[in-house]
């Protein structure tokens, strides 16, 4: 038997799933190089810029970024690798002011309706709200040229630290690097 509280909840649960910002994907890359001429890569060193990520989730970034060019076909080779492979994190800390004017002013008991500003009415509510941009750069280098071929960058803005960092962090690292490597051109 269902009770009739059920459905509310879910539905509230959908909503609060719904409304996390989602990540924005941009990427670029080299169109004169020919990506299939590469084979393997390395990590290069972790770098953060403007706030300290933990370590732990510098390395969720790192394995899931070393998973996803495996999945491609990429073997590890820290020796002589085709592909040096950088990440790179910015999270700055913004804000966001809004404002609300409200110039139909409808008063209480004791102030008649009013509209319009200097007829007695209208006020203006500001709305400061703080938060984390946070972007993650993926930077794919060829090593014997040493020129960046390919770029990915996810951005989004950061409410809360994540509850699940071992399911998050390699989502976003996939869908970051869903582009990579660029489709062969047909000749």
């Amino acid at each position: 038997m269902k009770s009739k509280h059920s459905i509310p909840l879910l539905l509230l649960m959908i909503t609060g799933l719904s409304c996390e910002t989602p990540l924005k994907v941009t990427s670029d890359y080299d169109r004169s190089a020919n990506f299939s001429n590469y084979k393997s890569f390395a990590m290069r060193n972790f770098s953060e810029k403007d706030q300290a990520m933990s370590e732990l989730n510098a390395n969720r970034i790192i394995n899931a970024i070393r998973a996803e060019m495996i999945a491609k076909g990429f073997e590890e080779d820290n020796d002589t690798p085709d592909l040096k492979v950088n990440a790179v994190t910015i999270m700055t800390n913004k804000k966001e002011v809004t404002a609300t004017t409200n110039y139909y002013d409808y008063g209480g008991v004791y102030r008649p309706y009013s509209w319009g500003v200097g007829m007695g009415g209208g006020h203006t509510t500001f709305n400061v709200d703080d938060y984390t941009d946070g972007s993650l750069i993926i930077e794919v280098i060829d090593t014997v040229t040493g020129r960046l071929i390919w770029e990915g960058i996810g951005n989004k803005e950061i409410d809360t630290p994540s509850s699940k960092p071992d399911v998050t962090i390699p989502a976003a690292v996939a869908k970051i690097m869903k582009s990579f490597p660029p489709p062969v051109k047909k000749k």
